[in-house]
């Protein structure tokens, strides 16, 4: 059902994607169907990101196909900044937790005889979450980008 890493398929991959900055795996649960699980990180917080992604193939073009699909997350957010109250200098600390869910766009590429694959998609989002400073509240359209993975199997 799966051919080898070095094939044009694969049947699990881990690696990086770019912007945020995210530590990816995908694996396929059916040969048109895969998980993807992401923990985004930056300056503020993290994320961690459930995918279930919908696969299809672009005739003419081995190794690249096409994927959509749809899933949840949750995070945490920390922020410092200063504060100027009158002339009073404070510093706060707001943080808070939230969680959301996500829809997916992209294209995957296996490189025959090398065990990459790379995909590119759009990942927009709505975060839910009602804390007292949370500022991540609403629709995110960021979120998404350049994945690199190493094939495993």
């Amino acid at each position: 059902m799966y051919a080898q890493p070095n094939g044009h398929t694969y049947k699990t991959a881990l690696g990086v994607k770019f912007y945020p900055g995210a530590i990816t795996v995908k694996h396929f649960i059916k040969k048109d169907a895969a998980l993807e699980g992401l923990l985004y990180f930056w300056e503020d917080g993290f994320r961690l990101t459930g995918l279930y992604e919908f696969h299809g193939n672009i005739n003419g073009a081995p190794g690249l196909k096409w994927y959509a699909g749809f899933g949840a997350h949750a995070g945490f957010w920390n922020e410092r900044w200063r504060e100027h109250d009158d002339d009073d200098y404070r510093y706060r600390n707001d943080h808070d937790f939230y969680f959301g869910i996500d829809g997916v766009l992209g294209m995957d590429y296996k490189f025959k005889g090398a065990p990459i694959n790379i995909s590119l998609d759009w990942q927009p989002s709505f975060n839910f979450g009602d804390g007292p400073y949370n500022h991540y509240y609403g629709f995110y359209s960021g979120f998404g980008g350049l994945g690199i993975r190493y094939t495993i199997k």
